[in-house]
């Protein structure tokens, strides 16, 4: 059985930092695509940065410059670095892996539990 557990959420002042960790644990052969989505009250969940096993990365627009993800493949976890956090940051950031592969050859995407991050002005 897989899970998503993440952490480092919290409440932080406009302009500090952040930093959000999501570990794949159970039985996990390989990850494609690891990323974080945010959803705000009353709007759609967005894609706020994803890595490939490859390396390559994507960035929503409003945080390009400031967030930066990584990833540890070694330990199936994935790494949100948020600096110079804005208001409209606030949100519930959800940690996603895409195409996991387990030992029994199955491939889905999971879905961690959401961790709140609320910043203050």
């Amino acid at each position: 059985q897989v899970q998503l557990v993440e952490s480092g959420g919290g409440l932080v002042q406009a302009g500090g930092s952040l930093r959000l960790s999501c570990a794949a644990s159970g039985s996990v052969l390989s990850i494609n695509v690891m990323g974080w989505y945010r959803q705000a009250p009353g709007k759609q969940r967005e894609l706020v940065a994803a890595m490939i096993s490859g390396g390559l990365t994507n960035y929503e627009d409003s945080v390009k410059g400031r967030f930066t993800i990584s990833r540890d493949n070694a330990k199936n976890t994935v790494y949100l670095q948020m600096n110079s956090l804005k208001p409209e940051d606030t949100a519930v950031y959800y940690c996603n892996a895409g195409g996991l592969r387990d030992y029994s050859g199955r491939t889905r995407d999971y879905w961690g539990q959401g961790t709140q991050v609320t910043v203050s002005s």
